[in-house]
């Protein structure tokens, strides 16, 4: 067996002497800090593509280590695999490995991925062995208090999502954490996901403009919170109205009306509204002020925009509610006609066939019978069943039909998401918005996460982009890679490679995007390979998508996802996304990673005493 074992071993060394030529030039061309990494890189590619559990169950028979943990230096963990197979057969192991040789270089591809992650991420706080990044939310710019709060908890990064807000309002989430940054006193760099190409459904048309004032009631009916409306006087901007006096409950129905007839109104004042059912209703003041008044009622009421309301004979219309978004119930068995038109589309009615908009034409374009597209996050899935053959004269269309949904039907509206799994799309992942996007980040932020990456030319084309604002600004952003596209995780060496030839750079893996993409049941496999994958390319990674996800929306986590976060310690930082308690989840994941900090790095288990064992 152990000469069996020695050839094996010997049969990889050549293969990684073999494999480096080819690469040698890409390993050049990345910048000097990386150039360790890339040809660690080159040689781990090189050793994935075998099929090593025979093997790693062969040396752990005799003792040997089966390369757990080889990420560090491959070529050093094969020698030293090497050189214990030959103690084991009465050979000098000398001629193979020399142990302190191979604790050398497994520490500096340790320290130099510690290196990285501590440049781009900034430093892991003392007791815990990686970092928290926070999604900051709308109100990040408005309430520096709440994001001091978020850094006194325990952010290590802010992430700002381009696809919402605008550059004022960033700028003041960037101008709080900065401010938090000095009052903390350490560095919390700000990242900036770049929105990438919108892969959406195109927008439906809108209801009538139709608001509801809901009660609130318990199982037998006991209304436990009345229906409310908040009244403000007309020409008020909706931005800058008032907020109503409500702590508890449901949002208030909000309603702008004619200035006097507000102004005549008084506690105890009863309020006839009409509901769109034919309906009246009763409303009564609880209290009027400057700001506006509040009305609250017993029933619920559904009020139409331009609706007379009138109190003691005197009537005013009601004004500023929006138009009803709508959206489409899909069922099992539906068909779904797919195109490019982005025109507002009318739910059908009777089941006739669902169309809908797609925002990226080449998506469309790119679909043949038998491909699956995937609505929401997968909770619908289509199957193509016809298309247009060659180019249609309105436009590309493909015809689908539902083959997944939840019994009953899923409501689907504009602006979700689809997903074309095994479709190569030739889209490129920086759009002019995101250059524009990535200008600002370049002035004001320290990192960009590129969106939807898929191929070699994306992050080459990302490289120049940010080269060229370096140029301008006199900065240089750090570049994070997200990969959530089954093409980006299929192509992942050659990414790496790409993006190396930047100083600061490192790996978002989106699980969820992932998941939708690859299947659920590869959801545990595929983000580990890409830690493996990054770890020996000595490159860091944010693990993203549901980290504490019920925790952070409802304060209550899952055992299950309590679990995960455990798990989640073998990445360099891992991402939080908004909620009403994320500040818990801060606390929790930072208790959990102080934790596993003691009994995990990376991939390798250690061993640490357990007291209930003596």
């Amino acid at each position: 067996m152990n000469s069996d074992l020695a050839r094996d071993l010997d049969a990889l060394l050549a293969d990684l002497s073999r494999g480096r030529p080819g690469h040698a030039a890409e390993v050049d061309a990345c910048a000097p800090t990386h150039r360790g990494g890339a040809l660690n890189l080159v040689d781990y590619a090189t050793l994935r593509r075998h099929d090593l559990r025979d093997l790693q169950d062969r040396l752990l028979d005799v003792g040997v280590s089966p390369l757990v943990g080889c990420e560090d230096d491959v070529e050093m963990a094969l020698g030293a695999a090497r050189a214990a197979v030959a103690a084991l057969r009465g050979e000098d192991p000398a001629a193979f490995a020399d142990r302190e040789a191979t604790a050398a270089a497994r520490d500096a591809g340790e320290a130099a991925l510690a290196d990285h992650a501590d440049d781009l991420l900034g430093r892991a706080r003392h007791g815990r062995s990686g970092r928290v990044m926070v999604t900051l939310p709308s109100k990040a710019a408005d309430d520096p208090g709440f994001v001091l709060d978020l850094a006194e908890r325990g952010m290590d990064l802010a992430r700002i999502n381009c696809a919402h807000d605008d550059p004022e309002r960033w700028e003041a989430m960037i101008a709080h954490v900065r401010a938090a940054q000095g009052a903390v006193g350490r560095r919390i760099p700000v990242s900036m996901d770049l929105a990438g190409p919108k892969l959406r459904t195109g927008p439906i048309a809108l209801g009538a403009p139709v608001g509801r004032a809901r009660v609130t009631r318990e199982d037998d009916g006991t209304v436990v919170e009345p229906a409310r409306i908040w009244l403000t006087a007309d020409g008020v901007d909706p931005a800058v109205a008032p907020a109503p006096p409500v702590t508890r409950g449901r949002a208030p129905l909000r309603v702008r009306v004619d200035p006097e007839w507000l102004a005549a109104r008084s506690p105890g004042d009863v309020i006839h509204v009409p509901d769109t059912r034919r309906v009246g209703r009763r409303f009564t003041v609880v209290s009027a002020g400057a700001d506006g008044m509040l009305a609250e009622g017993q029933r619920n009421a559904w009020v139409r925009d331009g609706t007379t309301i009138d109190c003691d004979f005197g009537r005013t219309r009601v004004r500023g509610i929006p138009a009803v978004p709508r959206r489409i119930r899909v069922r099992r068995g539906d068909s779904i006609l797919l195109t490019s038109d982005m025109e507002p589309v009318e739910p059908p009615r009777h089941g006739g066939e669902i169309r809908l908009g797609c925002a990226l034409p080449e998506v469309v374009e790119a679909l043949s019978v038998g491909d699956r597209v995937l609505f929401d996050d997968g909770v619908i899935a289509a199957e193509v069943t016809a298309t247009p053959g060659d180019a249609a004269a309105d436009g590309p269309w493909a015809r689908l039909e539902v083959v997944r949904c939840r019994e009953g039907g899923r409501w689907l509206g504009s602006e979700k998401g689809i997903n074309v799994p095994g479709v190569e799309v030739a889209t490129p992942a920086l759009t002019d918005e995101d250059r524009r996007s990535l200008r600002f980040a370049a002035r004001h932020a320290d990192v960009v996460a590129l969106s939807f990456v898929r191929t070699r030319q994306d992050v080459a084309d990302a490289v120049t982009a940010l080269q060229e604002a370096a140029a301008e600004t006199g900065r240089e952003l750090g570049l994070l890679l997200k990969v959530e596209t089954r093409q980006a995780y299929r192509s992942l060496p050659a990414l790496l490679l790409e993006a190396m030839r930047h100083d600061r750079v490192g790996v978002m893996i989106a699980r969820g995007d992932l998941a939708v993409e690859m299947g659920f049941e590869s959801l545990s496999e595929i983000p580990r390979n890409i830690t493996l994958m990054c770890q020996a390319a000595r490159v860091p990674v944010v693990l993203a998508t549901q980290v504490l996800e019920s925790l952070t929306k409802t304060g209550m986590p899952s055992r299950a996802e309590i679990s995960d976060a455990g798990s989640a310690q073998r990445a360099e930082c891992v991402m939080l996304n908004k909620g009403p308690y994320v500040a818990e989840a801060i606390e929790t994941l930072d208790a959990i990673h102080s934790r596993m900090g003691r009994i995990q790095r990376k991939a390798l288990p250690l061993m640490r005493h357990v007291d209930s064992w003596d």
